[in-house]
């Protein structure tokens, strides 16, 4: 097993139903999320069916990234907007993170990804599926790299909580 300490990363990105959540959580084979990464994959639930991300059939992406969805497959158009463009912007933005050298090229094989992924069953649009969940996808890995945010940051807004589910009063 190599020297790696895990990142976990965050991002949102998009706005309405086709806005992507993303959460990444990035370790080494042989640690405890390589351990994790097997159970997910070995123990799927009713409306969730965690998978190995591909570029391209038979073409992983590296690292080996399972695509976890945080979201109960409502119908076959969300199952086929989760299993296609978004497992396509997941695949692509983390071979983007890559390239950027976010994740270092020679750790790949020795590094296994977990995505979280948020599809919203009232998403429809493939093309903005598929572009909010790549750079979600690379923006968490850079975050988790980062270790964004700072605590700094965070505490800054402590008192001012926002989420797209959650606008506090006075606020627009």
């Amino acid at each position: 097993m190599i020297e790696f300490i895990s990142q976990i990363g965050e991002a949102f990105v998009g706005s309405g139903p086709e806005a992507a959540h993303l959460n990444t959580v990035l370790g080494a084979k042989g640690g405890p999320v390589e351990t994790a990464w097997a159970t997910a994959l070995a123990t799927p639930r009713t409306g969730h069916a965690a998978f190995l991300t591909t570029i391209r059939p038979g073409i992983p992406a590296k690292p080996m990234t399972l695509f976890v969805n945080k979201a109960i497959l409502e119908d076959e158009a969300h199952s086929t907007l989760t299993w296609g463009p978004a497992q396509a912007g997941v695949a692509s933005g983390v071979l983007w993170a890559v390239a950027d050298g976010i994740i270092e090229a020679d750790l790949v094989d020795a590094l296994v990804l977990i995505a979280a992924v948020w599809v919203n069953p009232e998403a429809a649009d493939e093309a903005l599926v598929y572009e909010n969940n790549r750079a979600a996808t690379h923006d968490a890995l850079a975050a988790g790299a980062a270790g964004s945010p700072s605590l700094a940051e965070a505490l800054e807004y402590r008192d001012r909580p926002l989420n797209a589910y959650y606008l506090p009063p006075g606020v627009e």
